[in-house]
């Protein structure tokens, strides 16, 4: 197949679904031949190979940081990724295009399939549909909400990755659209070992860590305070990413007192997170609202235990007292207390060390890209069929 993915982000641009569809398309481009249209700034090239996928980048403007993007951006990728998409496949034909994220890129991938006479296949992943930390959510504004609606209608078939993801499309955009629920997949995880003398740590510490980008829906204030009421000085918190919150959250943690106890570690290597969540005792998310929640089976299959908020898409992987523990949103007091729990029980956390390991086998990308190539397959097979009905319908008598 040739496969064409729009994703406004993509690696180094972006967060958790730039990464995905990095493996995703890094996968499927073993068999098939893919190409990535995404958005350029920040110096990047206007087209690369990257492990076998061909990226094609369009200009945006006024985008400031790798981690987030703003609506000057997203609004540029709207008008440069249409050029460019309908452009790229008249130069090169393509069987099917798979659009991550209904907006921004949802009206890009549904013209350029449109234009190129080819199915279109939406991936919905979650912050995309509901954001509950943004007041421009779609799902708060009705223009925004009949955009997603028709794109979902339109698409030749919709995929969440979760089953929260799911029922938000049902339940604020499209309650007839039934998607194909399709969870996510991680990269094997490389060999690394846990380092933690090298990164300055004492054997005796206790690392918390959490991975994500420094943003309103992480809710990362509430870790750092959190840390703030736990007398023990071996505790220790390692946040590994950026964002427009980043100063605000060191001053927090220099008001309350636990700067020396909070490791701004800022954006790092995949082997360098690989090596720090291997050096970590537990990780620990106060995110209000994950789609999925990628990070999560990546500290699975590290090792770790996990402690985080019952609202969003890990709650189809994540199960309390087995997993590590799943907390009503926003209990800090339970929160503090599981990870407490955890901390005093090393016996335990290895036993759902063992545990964890097992079940993020479950969701590497081999698996997800097969499920997806799948999808592929059936859907440009009905729009093959559907368009030699058109043709046959369309015929005079005697020629179809």
């Amino acid at each position: 197949m040739r496969v064409l993915f729009c994703n406004y982000e993509y690696p180094p641009l972006g967060g958790g679904g730039g990464v995905v569809n990095a493996a995703l398309a890094e996968a499927l481009a073993k068999r098939h031949e893919v190409t990535v249209l995404t958005s350029r700034a920040l110096g990047l090239p206007a087209e690369d190979v990257a492990n076998g996928v061909r990226v094609v980048r369009v200009p945006v403007f006024f985008r400031r940081r790798y981690a987030a993007a703003n609506f000057s951006s997203m609004f540029a990728y709207l008008v440069t990724g249409t050029w460019g998409g309908r452009r790229l496949v008249r130069m090169a034909g393509f069987d099917v295009v798979n659009t991550h994220f209904a907006l921004p890129s949802g009206p890009v991938g549904h013209k350029v399939a449109h234009a190129a006479g080819i199915p279109n296949v939406l991936s919905v992943h979650g912050g995309d549909l509901f954001d509950p930390s943004k007041r421009s959510s779609a799902h708060r504004h009705a223009p925004l909400r009949a955009a997603v609606r028709f794109l979902a209608l339109n698409a030749d078939a919709v995929v969440a990755q979760s089953r929260d993801t799911a029922a938000n499309l049902h339940r604020y955009y499209a309650a007839e659209v039934e998607p194909a629920v399709i969870p996510l997949g991680i990269a094997r995880p490389p060999a690394v070992a846990g380092r933690r003398e090298e990164y300055g740590f004492a054997p005796d510490d206790v690392l918390l860590v959490t991975v994500g980008r420094m943003v309103k829906r992480k809710a990362v204030e509430q870790l750092i305070e959190v840390l703030a009421g736990w007398r023990d000085e071996r505790v220790k918190l390692l946040l590994l990413g950026s964002g427009p919150l980043s100063d605000g959250l060191e001053r927090l943690a220099f008001r309350l007192g636990v700067r020396g106890r909070v490791h701004f570690m800022g954006r790092v290597t995949e082997r360098a997170k690989f090596e720090l969540l291997s050096s970590a005792d537990v990780y620990v998310s106060t995110s209000q609202h994950e789609g999925f929640g990628l990070v999560f089976l990546e500290a699975m299959a590290c090792g770790l235990p996990v402690v985080a908020y019952d609202r969003g898409g890990q709650a189809d992987f994540l199960e309390d007292g087995v997993t590590g523990h799943v907390v009503r949103l926003n209990d800090r007091d339970a929160f503090r207390a599981r990870c407490e729990s955890l901390i005093a029980s090393p016996e335990r956390r290895a036993a759902i060390a063992a545990a964890n390991r097992k079940r993020a086998e479950h969701f590497f990308i081999d698996r997800c890209a097969e499920r997806y190539e799948a999808l592929f397959a059936s859907v440009i097979e009905a729009h093959a069929a559907g368009r030699s009905r058109a043709a046959a319908v369309a015929a005079p008598s005697g020629e179809a």
